[in-house]
């Protein structure tokens, strides 16, 4: 089955503890809903740089990231549906989606 990358931009970085508690509530159990498809949850990111030839910039680029998630879905479209029930989605944030190309 194909996997797809989801990179995660934006959202809310919430500080308060019991808002935080919240927060990972919503994505463990978004997890839980897709099951077998979860190949890695993945994690946050740090802020990030962008590397190119000549020089290294410290934007992240256009989009950046703030997490990445590895899931299985039979194709684009169904890994679309999965990635409309993220938790990101509800904090202003947008889930960016790619099939995997396996070599």
């Amino acid at each position: 089955m194909p996997k797809f990358l989801f990179v995660y931009h934006g959202g809310s970085h919430e500080e308060a503890p019991e808002e935080m508690e919240k927060l990972l509530a919503q994505w463990g159990a978004w997890f839980e809903t897709m099951g077998a498809a979860v190949v890695d949850p993945g994690n946050p990111v740090q802020p990030s740089k962008t590397v190119f030839k000549t020089r290294v910039t410290d934007d992240g680029g256009a989009n950046p990231a703030s997490g990445y998630g590895l899931f299985t879905a039979a194709n684009m479209d169904a890994a679309i549906r999965l990635a409309k029930g993220c938790p990101i989605l509800d904090a202003g944030g947008n889930v960016e989606v790619a099939e995997a190309i396996e070599l």
